[in-house]
């Protein structure tokens, strides 16, 4: 078994698949079946290439069906099959009665061991992940886009460096011939996790084992290397784009997961600071609820994709890296330049303060509660459990409990000195009008916020302090590049 920083990696460890069973009463199957492998494994040249093959086996036919047959097929058991493509992690997952399990693992065993590989797939779910990027994130979603940009330029230069979709050039150029060939190469026992929940017949997973056994048996692939470059000085990307707002992700690598002695309290950190759609967060009562300055202020010890449309992250996201991130949506220009510089103030207070004592107890209440909403349903809840079955941890509800249980407000927020610092941040925007926006955040200010109604005088005292924050940017450390340019 090899052990990275308390991380099994489960693609060069084990030669054989492994399980995780949930058997309960529940008359819904639940099938989660992970393989750890993903974008990370693409090659240099062809980022996309396992996001395609997922999107081949979930979303085109098998060997003996078309998918509109397939569709034809699972929509009176109101069923279905959805792909999730990470850096580390690519899951396919779904859930039938009980009633119907033998004719929905039917299709579901075909479309994973016997795709089709059909070229009027590939061509349609070539352009489906070329709109995706054009239209769905560089197109309609600035903050998402924001977010995935600061992914992409932290680990610049390692297996992490694209994003899990890939580009559009690259996918024009990837045949259906490559996507075989990473099937061929990836999809081995030795990356095979099989989850399974609910009241599935005793003999199921015996019959799962012996189906998937027809994979090859272990990926030769090297393990990864994902050391991301370090920061010398705070710099900033500014995505130039046709928009009304500003959407900020500004961040750091963090070396810190799941099972690090460290994370619990981080994570403790996070659930004060920045819960992810959650009013009671020390940014969002700062920048929203205070000044009224923007709709959303949120931050994260991991990576949280679709954030735009989920209330909680989703599991098998495993990655042996992470990072620190301030999310902030969105703003409307004039006030960007100071929602900025206020966003790295609170940073700064949280770093050289730490948790307030009569906000501690208060979080760590809220923390030991919220994490039971993050399995609430069955499939969350076998996900988590196949995520702590690779981060050597314990079932993650128990883990996070008993770790925060014993948490002193000293022990967190020395860990909070430890791993976020206010110097040496990548900042990425997506903006209209970046020259201008370059010229208000370079240097120390002034930046003036107009309010619409009369705030308290102690508020309006510290806008000063916030408006003349220097961000330590020089005007060499921010780049501007067309949103066209963005992963095309």
């Amino acid at each position: 078994m090899r052990l990275l920083a308390g991380l099994v990696f489960a693609s060069i460890a084990f030669a054989q698949m492994r399980t995780v069973t949930l058997a309960g009463e529940s008359p819904v199957v639940t099938l989660r079946v992970v393989f750890t492998t993903g974008a990370a494994a693409d090659p240099e040249d062809k980022p996309g290439l396992a996001h395609l093959t997922a999107a081949m086996l979930a979303g085109g036919g098998t060997r003996d069906l078309t998918y509109k047959q397939i569709l034809d097929a699972m929509f009176p058991m109101a069923s279905s099959v959805t792909a999730q493509t990470d850096q580390e992690m690519t899951t396919f997952a779904g859930a039938t009665h009980v009633d119907n399990l033998d004719t929905y693992y039917k299709l579901f065993r075909a479309m994973l061991l016997e795709p089709g590989w059909r070229q009027d797939d590939f061509r349609r779910l070539k352009d489906e992940a070329i709109n995706a990027l054009r239209v769905g994130l560089r197109g309609n979603n600035d903050e998402e886009l924001g977010k995935e940009v600061l992914y992409s330029v932290l680990y610049r230069g390692t297996p992490y460096g694209h994003y899990s979709t890939g580009t559009v050039s690259a996918l024009e150029n990837i045949t259906l011939d490559d996507v075989k060939r990473f099937y061929q190469r990836h999809y081995a026992q030795s990356n095979l996790i099989v989850g399974l929940a609910g009241a599935y017949p005793a003999d199921f997973l015996e019959r799962i084992k012996k189906d998937f056994g027809v994979l090859p048996g272990k990926d030769s692939t090297p393990a990864l290397e994902v050391k991301p470059p370090a920061i010398d000085h705070t710099r900033a990307l500014i995505v130039e784009k046709n928009t009304r707002s500003v959407a900020f992700s500004l961040g750091f690598p963090m070396d810190v997961k799941r099972g690090d002695p460290d994370y619990p309290a981080l994570l403790l950190m996070q659930s004060y600071f920045g819960p992810h759609r959650m009013s009671g967060g020390r940014l969002f009562q700062r920048i929203r609820e205070i000044r009224g300055i923007n709709y959303g202020d949120y931050a994260y010890i991991e990576y949280f994709p679709r954030g735009m449309f989920l209330m909680d992250p989703s599991p098998n996201l495993v990655r042996r890296s992470q990072i620190f991130q301030i999310w902030i949506r969105p703003v409307e220009p004039p006030a960007a330049a100071f929602t900025l510089r206020l966003a790295a103030y609170e940073l700064d207070k949280l770093v050289k303060d730490g948790i307030p004592a009569e906000d501690f107890e208060r979080t760590k209440e809220f923390l030991s509660k919220y994490v039971n909403l993050l399995t609430k349903t069955k499939g969350a809840e076998l996900g988590y459990a196949i995520d702590s079955l690779v981060y050597g941890i314990p079932d993650y509800n128990s883990y996070i409990k008993n770790a925060v249980a014993k948490l002193t407000r000293e022990q967190v927020n020395a860990a909070i000195r430890r791993h976020l610092r206010t110097d040496r941040l990548q900042i990425v925007a997506v903006a209209a009008n970046a020259e201008d926006l370059k010229m208000r955040i370079v240097g120390a200010g002034p930046s003036v916020i107009h309010y619409n109604s009369a705030k308290p005088a102690d508020i309006l005292a510290e806008d000063k302090i916030v408006g003349a924050w220097d961000l330590g940017l020089r005007p060499q450390d921010v780049e501007i590049v067309p949103a066209a340019k963005i992963f095309e």
